[in-house]
């Protein structure tokens, strides 16, 4: 079967979740012997990385719906190099390269939709994009409930590589705690929604009672800096763990006991995912995505988002029950074998992409 041409689209130049999953796929896919390249701000982490992986990175500014100079390049780039497939991510990007893509006449243009929030452009979900991915079925619904059509938009979960077995994670000797230390761990974007505030508030009281308790933040963005500040000004920068941007997450998460995060506003949950492939026992909140991941007292717990007394229950539950950790850390480690793994979302884009352009055909 003819290998496809796939062309990536990234407006946004931070790094998280949604660039995270883009590169996966980008990887998966060369291995799979398609050409995948991108096309991104200068400035963009998402094409700084994937340089270091050896793709093609193209350059567009995409700033704004009405960036007619980035339009134009993209459309030449489309149809010098012959893309089969066209992929946005941003809503920039979206508008900028989608149109591109269909003046153009690239034979499939295709939305995907990472975020739980409102959507501001129903056209990028409509007009403009053949299809669109959802990253969970919480995602879909909304999508379908805002106005796009059942038949345009399908779910395809996030998959993750399965971690290397570490006989041992530095996480530990980085931060001079010994083998005594219980450590919560919580990998995302610092930003917002994602619910920083929410775990300091929890464990605050919990470190006076419990003098073997820490917590490790992962991550950087907009708001390390008020975060950092609230530790600080606490006094528990001993205790609470600010480590940035880290390219270590798995040898992060072996260094921890469990996985906590209070998410406000989650599409699906990348990081729970990661936990869980890792062995983690994981507390989440039921919103949006998260209980598709998450089944509470199976795989993990789940706890209402901005309810600090429930959360602050279960880190103590699990800080408690030792046996119970095990329990759902081996259980979601099962999930996340059976269901998330990035040669299943590998297969399901692929054959999404192909039954997109079959579809298309005019003798289809």
């Amino acid at each position: 079967m003819k290998a496809l041409r796939v062309l990536h689209s990234e407006s946004s130049t931070g790094w998280g979740g949604q660039e995270h999953r883009t590169l996966k796929e980008m990887i998966i896919l060369r291995t799979r012997g398609h050409t995948v390249e991108v096309v991104c701000p200068k400035e963009a982490r998402l094409g700084v990385r994937a340089k270091a992986e050896g793709f093609a990175v193209h350059h567009a500014r995409m700033k704004g719906g009405a960036d007619v100079k980035s339009m134009l390049t993209i459309k030449s780039l489309l149809s010098r190099r012959r893309f089969d497939v066209l992929n946005t991510h941003s809503g920039h990007d979206s508008i900028v390269a989608g149109t591109a893509g269909r003046l153009a006449g690239t034979p499939l243009v295709v939305r995907t939709r990472h975020l739980a929030l409102p959507i501001s452009s129903l056209a990028t979900y409509t007009w403009i994009p053949h299809r669109v991915i959802a990253v969970s079925r919480h995602v879909r619904e909304y999508l379908i409930s805002a106005g796009v059509a059942k038949g345009r938009v399908e779910t395809i979960y996030d998959g993750i590589v399965r971690p290397e077995a570490l006989s041992h994670s530095t996480l530990r000797a980085e931060l001079g705690l010994g083998a005594n230390a219980i450590i919560a761990g919580m990998v995302a974007i610092v930003r917002d929604k994602k619910g920083h505030e929410d775990l300091i508030d929890a464990v605050r009281p919990m470190l006076a009672e419990r003098p073997h308790l820490h917590v490790v933040m992962a991550g950087d963005g907009p708001w390390f800096g008020k975060i950092k500040n609230i530790v600080d000004g606490m006094g528990l920068s001993e205790r609470i763990h600010l480590l940035g941007f880290r390219t270590d997450i798995p040898n992060v998460l072996r260094g921890c006991d469990f996985f906590v995060l209070p998410t406000h506003q989650e599409a699906l949950g990348q990081s729970y995912i990661e936990a869980m492939a890792a062995g983690l026992p994981v507390i989440g909140t039921d919103v949006d995505g998260v209980p598709e991941l998450i089944t509470h007292g199976v795989n993990g717990l789940l706890v209402a988002p901005h309810d600090i007394p429930a959360l602050r229950a279960a880190i103590a539950r699990l800080i408690d029950h030792p046996r119970l950790r095990v329990q759902l850390g081996v259980a979601g480690r099962l999930l996340t074998d059976a269901s998330f793994t990035v040669d299943g979302m590998a297969d399901e884009t692929i054959d999404f992409y192909r039954r997109g352009i079959r579809e298309r055909r005019p003798n289809a």
